[in-house]
């Protein structure tokens, strides 16, 4: 893979953030006790933190997808675009919070077929929206419903696929330091 470009601006300092930024990462940190090295970087343009964090938000409290799910199709994009940060990031929430499978996450960060049919059906539709530039074929499409899901999976997919991109492609040109809590979960693409 060709080196990736980096940029050169450093990651903010909720304290000497503006007003907005501030808020958000001050969120951030009650929520979940620390601010992400992904959010700092992501906070240099206001209105891509809070377009990610938004989108993130309502992926995950209004998707009809189960939290495993969710993981799942989260996973399988950043395993697509190749983000180490994220695919860290994610398996330690799909393990520690989402109650992915340990074979399933396994498969996950390896590429392989999950052992998990509906699972698989999920992830192979989320590969294909993300390869395909969201143009699946219509057999395609019918197997992804045939396996359970509905055509509102398919706009939810998409919403992740947008947060997902978001976040992948910062943390690509910011070659983002990986959080220690997510240290355990390294993935090397």
């Amino acid at each position: 893979m060709a080196e990736i470009a980096r940029l050169t601006l450093d990651g903010v300092d909720a304290d000497a953030a503006e007003p907005t930024v501030k808020a958000l990462l001050d969120g951030t940190r009650k929520s979940l006790g620390f601010v992400p090295n992904m959010y700092t970087n992501m906070a240099n343009s206001s209105g891509l933190l809070d377009t990610y964090m938004v989108g993130y938000k309502h992926f995950r409290a209004e998707s009809h997808l189960a939290p495993a799910e969710q993981e799942v199709v989260l996973l399988t994009i950043s395993h697509e675009n190749r983000c180490q940060y994220c695919m860290a990031a994610h398996s330690m929430v799909g393990e520690k919070m989402s109650n992915v499978p340990a074979a399933v996450l396994s498969a996950l960060r390896a590429g392989n077929i999950l052992p998990d049919a509906r699972l698989q059906a999920l992830s192979v539709f989320t590969r294909l929206m993300v390869k395909g530039r969201g143009n699946p074929s219509p057999g395609e499409l019918q197997a992804f419903l045939a396996a359970g899901f509905s055509e509102r999976h398919v706009l939810e997919i998409i919403l992740a696929i947008a947060v997902k991109t978001i976040s992948n492609y910062a943390n690509h040109l910011f070659h983002t330091e990986l959080d220690a809590v997510f240290s355990g979960y390294r993935w090397d693409a």
